[in-house]
């Protein structure tokens, strides 16, 4: 079975019984392991329990196939519903998984990590025709889902967060999703037994290191015409493990308020009335930055740039093309326009 955007956070819950074996796949990998730990809680109380979970992976089972069977179908020495978690699955388990979904066992749960599959993918594509498995993708949170997803992380602890620091959160440390929960975990020390509202200068205070100041060199040094910088800004995020799809959104949110304050000045604003319009504001010390490229840019060529990158996000998705080529050339391209 398929599972649709809609369904997933339900199903993660509370898995449909049919599925006996469930592929969690998809480019944020922080993610798929959040999703499958969730999933595998509701079998096993306990993740690491010796008598109840199991974990293999690709290469294990390649070099011992019936391991999956005898896994599945051991019974348990305290009772109980077995989980067999496989990490690293990929298209060659295709043959196991569909012999196993002839005969399954009711009493074991299978959860399948992958990694990002695509509509090609034979295991992905097996997982979603199965009636007696399911197929749950894992991608990069949007800004909308994290602002939602923020707000529900730091409710549980009892805070609140300013909309201005909610929305900065949102733009800044978008990765995978154990980047933003790692991220917010600082913020929850630092914030300790006080529980006033997180303000935007406690979130960047915070959070403002690291990732979140190479997505600003990145995007900065793109609209500022230095390509070299911009690459090497590039490859730090890479380096630390931040998916594409974040990097490309990052670059589409700096270009559209870049092109959202280019409109306001057409309409016989100035550029600080520009920026002032922006939610949320321009950080204090990129006002300078962020100024002169909306002075630098005509409204025009900003429209072909967020045109060109909607077009590459769509291109990531159906090409076989590494991601990560595809996001460098933009930044090439885009970096060296005059």
């Amino acid at each position: 079975m398929k599972i649709t955007f809609r369904d997933i956070e339900s199903f993660v819950q509370k898995p449909n019984p049919a599925a006996r074996v469930i592929l969690v796949y998809g480019p944020d990998d922080g993610l798929m392991r959040e999703r499958a730990a969730t999933m595998g809680k509701t079998v096993v109380d306990d993740l690491h329990d010796p008598f109840n979970v199991v974990v293999l992976s690709t290469e294990i089972l390649n070099d011992d196939p019936a391991r999956l069977s005898d896994e599945a179908n051991a019974m348990s020495m305290m009772g109980g519903t077995r989980l067999i978690r496989i990490e690293n699955a990929a298209d060659k388990l295709t043959p196991l998984i569909k012999e196993y979904l002839a005969n399954t066992n009711d009493d074991a749960l299978i959860i399948l990590e992958g990694g990002d599959l695509g509509p090609r993918s034979s295991l992905r594509g097996l997982c979603e025709r199965a009636k007696n498995a399911a197929a749950l993708p894992c991608y990069v949170d949007d800004e909308r889902n994290l602002t939602q997803i923020i707000r529900q992380i730091l409710h549980a602890e009892g805070m609140q967060g300013e909309m201005d620091a909610v929305n900065w959160l949102a733009a800044n440390i978008s990765g995978n999703r154990q980047k933003v929960r790692s991220e917010l975990e600082k913020l929850i020390v630092y914030k300790g037994a006080n529980k006033t509202p997180l303000t935007l200068t406690e979130a960047r205070a915070i959070c403002g290191q690291a990732g979140a100041q190479n997505f600003d060199d990145l995007v900065f040094n793109m609209g500022g015409n230095n390509p070299e910088a911009a690459l090497k800004a590039y490859s730090t995020l890479i380096e630390e493990g931040i998916a594409e799809i974040a990097i490309l959104r990052a670059i589409q949110n700096h270009f559209r308020r870049l092109h959202l304050a280019k409109s306001i000045t057409m309409e016989g604003k100035n550029a600080e009335e520009a920026m002032k319009a922006l939610s949320p504001p321009v950080f204090f010390k990129q006002q300078n930055q962020f100024r002169a490229q909306i002075n630098k840019w005509p409204l025009k060529m900003l429209d072909n740039i967020l045109t060109k990158l909607s077009d590459l996000e769509a291109q990531t998705k159906r090409t076989a093309m590494p991601g990560e080529t595809l996001c460098a050339q933009a930044i090439l391209s885009v970096s060296v326009i005059r």
